[in-house]
């Protein structure tokens, strides 16, 4: 497995929160520390003894900073193989070898974020920080890089649970985060040269631009103009693509109708939900939330409004998936989940929905407020002579989330607070309802007392007539046709129950 002890350090950290579990790891494996400035000065407050890098190289910190790691002393036993050439040559140069790297940058972007002015900005631009990331994450071999404080709880566990042995794989994935960090880093800073600088709206276009690596497919190119690091912790895997972030954002859009209900669990693919359920835990809503369709779960998007634990972790690494979003990870589920590198785990801070959303078309661009509009019990309108049970007003109103969400022609069946299939996407509400069906079936589920939801009215009675049949036993549309009777009139007939909303979510 390639072990390699850790027994030296080189830490230099702009924020020290976390480090003290960190530096108490380390005092009792026995590992040198190298450091600098103030870090030294946190590291050695906290008992520890520490080797100035001035010590080391014999020159001071100077230009007011700006140089202090930038030397062959640090850099040679950085990027030293360890093989018996470079082994000597470090013997004859007296060079100490650096197992360990931890660095966290200086904040560009939270500096560009709070100011204009531009010389303090250009200070902000990390020179030793990142080479020492980039110097490290080449010689992962030997070396083990900490590049951001995002990434301690990783560190931890090498210290403590392998008492500082580090494997290949552990070496290898953090030298991929770092060139994560440092490409990030690198883009912020040419976005900031590259645009014209107008004061508070050339900050705004710029928070920030991100050249994602293609489009919707291979040949198109693909940009973000956003901040992500405001909604989200990237915690784990590679950068989000265009895909990964259509999909993400349909995924926050439907979790954000759920954030007052009790654990729930969505998978989504291609924006479409094929998975809700709400349980008393999270592992349950997401066992639900996978029968509802465990062929379309296969690399979904995963999001859940509750914090991931370690036995709802194991669960959902049975499959194959491409992000995962929770407002929190337990510790343990962290770490479990993190042995697969390219797996995206994004700790979401928000679920709040801008305002208006944007759609570029013809030679402009349409804008729209956002569907914000969440339906209550007291918002349902009784016509039928039969009224829902208030299990079926419970499982109405959770299917009108779902349907919500889903692309116009769509029809949502529910039952339990729980997904049992769906149609979307179809030129005919009557296909809709059948694909439904067909699907349920297909997963094993009988129909009998579930219910219906429809984004949009029935102009005919055949969508309900197809759904009696099925056993569907109380139906949530907007209403709004010249003939909502013929609905209406049928459920009468056959003992089902219908409750009208007033609103259209359509979806296109």
């Amino acid at each position: 497995m390639s072990l390699k002890p850790i027994r030296s350090a080189l830490i230099s950290v702009y924020h020290k929160e976390g480090l003290a579990p960190i530096l108490e790891a380390c005092k009792r494996l026995g590992v040198q520390i190298y450091s600098t400035g103030g870090t030294q000065q946190f590291i050695e407050s906290h008992g520890l003894e520490v080797t100035a890098v001035e010590t080391l190289t014999s020159y001071p910190s100077i230009l007011d900073g700006r140089v202090k790691t930038l030397h062959p002393k640090i850099f040679g036993g950085l990027l030293a193989i360890r093989n018996e050439d470079h082994l000597s040559q470090l013997a004859q140069y007296d060079i100490p070898e650096i197992d360990l790297v931890i660095v966290d940058l200086y904040p560009f972007e939270a500096t560009l974020a709070t100011t204009d002015e531009e010389a303090e900005i250009i200070e902000k631009i990390d020179i030793g920080g990142i080479a020492l990331i980039r110097g490290a994450a080449k010689n992962f071999n030997d070396v083990v890089v900490v590049p951001s404080r995002d990434d301690y709880g990783f560190l931890l566990q090498l210290l403590v649970e392998k008492e500082g042995q580090s494997d290949l794989a552990d070496r290898k994935a953090l030298a991929r985060r770092a060139f994560q960090v440092s490409s990030h880093y690198d883009t912020a800073i040419f976005n900031y040269f590259n645009t014209d600088r107008t004061g508070e709206s050339f900050k705004r276009s710029i928070q920030h631009s991100e050249t994602l690596r293609y489009g919707e497919n291979p040949h198109q190119r693909g940009f973000f103009h956003g901040k992500l690091d405001d909604m989200f912790d990237n915690l784990n895997g590679k950068a989000l693509s265009y895909n990964n972030l259509v999909d993400v954002d349909a995924a926050v859009g439907l979790m954000a109708e759920f954030l007052t209900e009790a654990p729930t669990f969505a998978i989504l693919k291609h924006t479409n939900s094929c998975g809700v359920a709400t349980r008393p835990t999270v592992l349950e809503a997401w066992q639900a939330a996978l029968a509802g369709d465990p062929v379309s779960a296969f690399g979904g998007i995963l999001i859940a409004n509750t914090a991931i634990d370690l036995p709802t972790a194991q669960e959902i690494d049975k499959i194959f998936y491409e992000v995962l979003i929770a407002p929190d990870f337990d510790a343990d589920a962290l770490t479990f989940l993190r042995k697969k590198s390219q797996r995206i785990l994004l700790r979401i801070k928000h679920f709040n929905i801008q305002p208006s959303s944007f759609k570029s078309l013809l030679n402009g661009v349409i804008e729209q407020d956002s569907d914000r509009k969440i339906e209550t019990a007291e918002d349902l309108q009784v016509v039928t002579d039969k009224a829902p049970s208030q299990a079926e007003i419970q499982d109405l109103l959770f299917a009108n989330k779902c349907a919500k969400h889903l692309k116009s022609n769509t029809i949502v069946l529910a039952r339990d607070s729980q997904l049992l299939s769906m149609g979307c996407g179809q030129t005919s509400r009557v296909d809709a309802l059948k694909q439904a069906i067909a699907k349920a079936h297909s997963f094993g589920f009988e129909l009998n007392g579930a219910v219906m939801a429809s984004d949009a009215f029935f102009p005919f009675p055949d969508c309900v007539e197809i759904a009696n049949q099925a056993g569907i036993t109380a139906v949530i549309q907007p209403g709004g046709s010249i003939r909502d009777k013929d609905s209406i009139d049928y459920c009468n007939q056959h003992q089902m129950a219908m409750v009208l909303t007033g609103i259209r979510h359509f979806k296109h």
